[in-house]
């Protein structure tokens, strides 16, 4: 390839989409000193949100809670965005409580673009980058020579080159981006947006692979022709929750209420009538979708003997009469979708502003790429978001995060930042795309993490706010006003655990009588806080604690003391599997003999021959049972050679 003689501008960094991904890869890199360019189709579109705007979720919250922690700008941005909040699973334990946002779209938009015009060290560029420029560099390695492919800059549509020392490619869903509607197709990234044309090529050119994956949203309609009173109502009770710790974020928006409606027996009749017309069930496309946002045509055809369906009505903004039809994405045409949406309780006489339509793209199956989002096959060009096969915003925010991270450490000539499985979910998220060759689109789930109890939101800032500010994501204010909360927590743990109630005393006697758990002799607090029957929330009550405490304190020492035996099991756990990772592993190993393994795992490990089980795990292609498998063929191995050495010794002897 016949390189540019001169650039048009030349940046350290180039960031190539204006999504959530980019957008915070690119503060990143700009926030750390690195001078970046941030490319986007339509500059007037930056951190949209085109399917639900939504934050949070199930395991979704605790991404969005990391990202905070170490500095990132999603879980601000959502908060002050926020037009609706929920807890999720709140029943159940706080492993899996999840905080839930829904956030005014366009406002979402609009504070974004104004953080990024901002930023210092940040430009930013309206155009289509269609090439990737390399260049070839020879490294020495045990007096071998290597030429290996090294990113120098990209070429857009028109022409105009622009180098950069590393790129980071955040393209979603617009590369060869293709909307469908019924069997009606049109080149788009997303309604309304050319799709992303000469990239995939480029890609290919330069021995990275690419394939199709689907997603889809749906309809909106107009809330003037909704009948809300025949509907059962979602009403906004989280609204003092928050994603970001840092104290100085907070939510001005009104607060609404969403509503939710059900599908209908003629809403089932008239999609399986009609079945044939849709992309996917009319064989007009083939791409996996995601398992865990079906269309309501897979809800119906895979759970064929469920008669209803919860349907959710969201509004899209404060402003906008749009409301978002959630559980309802459709491939169906235009005309039966208006049909469709008639069948709905409430929804009898609805306008329909916008359609709901699938789209394909294609993306780069991510075992091809580092622990660091680094390509393997190309050093410097990094990839993060949905253009890894991910799905959602905070997915994508995540990666974009790390990315932007990584990028800057490999320019400084510093080790990347790994997230392990153990640290965090982002860790998970990483390790899983990395190592399982995936065919549909990956939503991060709290089942997806073998530490959910230990990698919970509440704690997210306990767990990397330290990071956050060693890399210089974190200022000054944000890291006192974390050393200010661990010192809080500190204190509320010690006060509690020296504190004492005797049976005689009268607030121990209220106690017994209000919740049936005697106090036989005398206790401490923080014991009496160990029973099931017994919460903060009766500390107050009963005086027993400082009412001026913040709430993230009292509910983080409130989960710490509940679940202290189930914590430091996993901790235990956790630091077994990190004594493992430095286990040495011999360089003589075939592991081609090891029939235990993956055939990506024994090729890959012979590949790159690890030295020890840490650098293992971060091999792609070697999963969680490739090195338990691993272990285990070491362990009989030496056992067989203890077995050898031992009868060898007693026939000397004899």
């Amino acid at each position: 390839m016949k390189d540019p003689q001169s650039p048009n501008e030349s940046f350290d960094i180039i960031v190539i989409g204006g999504g959530h991904a980019g957008c915070e890869a690119a503060i990143t890199t700009a926030k750390l000193g690195f001078s970046t360019a941030l490319f986007t189709i339509n500059l007037d579109r930056i951190a949209w949100q085109p399917c639900n705007p939504a934050v949070g979720g199930p395991a979704k919250s605790q991404l969005v809670h990391e990202v905070d922690a170490l500095g990132g700008i999603i879980g601000q941005l959502a908060d002050e965005t926020a037009i609706q909040k929920r807890i999720l699973n709140a029943s159940r334990g706080p492993a899996v409580w999840a905080l839930r946002a829904q956030t005014d779209k366009r406002e979402y938009s609009r504070r974004m673009i104004e953080i990024l015009q901002n930023t210092d060290n940040l430009s930013l560029k309206e155009a289509m980058i269609t090439e990737l420029v390399i260049k070839e560099v020879e490294t020495f390695t045990n007096n071998s020579k290597n030429t290996t492919k090294q990113i120098k800059g990209v070429k857009t549509f028109f022409g105009t080159y622009y180098s950069a020392k590393s790129i980071i490619i955040t393209a979603g869903t617009f590369l060869e981006g293709r909307i469908w509607i019924g069997n009606k197709s049109m080149s788009a990234g997303r309604s309304g947006e050319q799709a992303a044309q000469g990239l995939t090529q480029s890609l290919h050119n330069l021995g990275i692979k690419t394939e199709r994956l689907k997603t889809g949203t749906p309809a909106r309609v107009d809330k003037k022709s909704i009948f809300f009173d025949e509907l059962d109502i979602q009403p906004s009770t989280a609204a003092d929750k928050y994603f970001s710790f840092d104290p100085k974020i907070k939510n001005n928006m009104p607060q609404v209420s969403c509503h939710i409606t059900r599908t209908t027996l003629k809403t089932h009749e008239l999609i399986r009538n009609n079945l044939h017309l849709t992309p996917i069930y009319g064989g007009f496309i083939d791409s996996k979708g995601p398992r865990y946002c079906p269309s309501i045509e897979d809800k119906i055809v895979k759970f064929a003997d469920k008669n209803s369906h919860q349907i959710f009505l969201e509004p899209e903004g404060i402003n906008t009469p749009e409301i978002y039809v959630q559980g309802f994405s459709t491939g169906l045409p235009e005309n039966i979708q208006l049909e469709l949406l008639r069948t709905l309780p409430g929804l009898n006489k609805c306008k329909m502003l916008r359609p709901a339509y699938a789209v394909e793209y294609e993306y780069i199956p991510a075992t091809q790429l580092k622990s660091s989002l680094e390509t393997i096959e190309i050093g410097n060009l990094f990839s993060a978001g949905q253009i890894n096969g991910t799905t959602g915003y905070e997915e994508a925010a995540a990666q974009g995060l790390v990315a932007g991270i990584n990028a800057t450490r490999k320019l400084s000539m510093k080790d990347p930042i790994i997230f392990s499985r153990e640290s965090s979910y982002i860790g998970t998220m990483i390790n899983d795309l990395i190592t399982r060759d995936l065919k549909e689109p990956y939503r991060v789930l709290t089942s997806r993490s073998e530490y959910r109890l230990t990698l919970r939101g509440d704690n997210a800032d306990r767990r990397l706010t330290p990071l956050g500010f060693e890399i210089g994501l974190i200022d000054e204010r944000r890291w006192l006003a974390h050393k200010k909360k661990m010192k809080s927590l500190k204190e509320e743990n010690s006060r509690l655990e020296n504190t004492r109630l005797k049976c005689t005393d009268e607030i121990a006697k209220k106690i017994e009588l209000d919740s049936g758990s005697k106090i036989k002799g005398s206790t401490t607090l923080k014991e009496l806080l160990k029973r099931p029957n017994l919460h903060y929330s009766d500390f107050i009550k009963y005086d027993l604690v400082d009412k001026t405490l913040p709430v993230a304190v009292i509910e983080g020492v409130e989960i710490d003391i509940k679940y202290e035996g189930y914590l430091k099991r996993q901790k235990n756990n956790i630091d077994q599997i990190n004594r493992q990772s430095l286990k040495s592993l011999p360089t003589e190993i075939n592991y081609d003999q090891i029939d235990t393994l993956s055939l990506e795992a024994r090729e890959n490990l012979n590949k790159i021959k690890p030295t020890n089980f840490g650098d293992a795990s971060k091999i792609p292609g070697v999963s969680k049972a490739d090195l338990t498998a691993l272990l285990v063929w070491l362990k009989i191995k030496e056992l067989k050679k203890e077995k050898t050495n031992s009868f060898v010794e007693k026939k000397l002897s004899s």
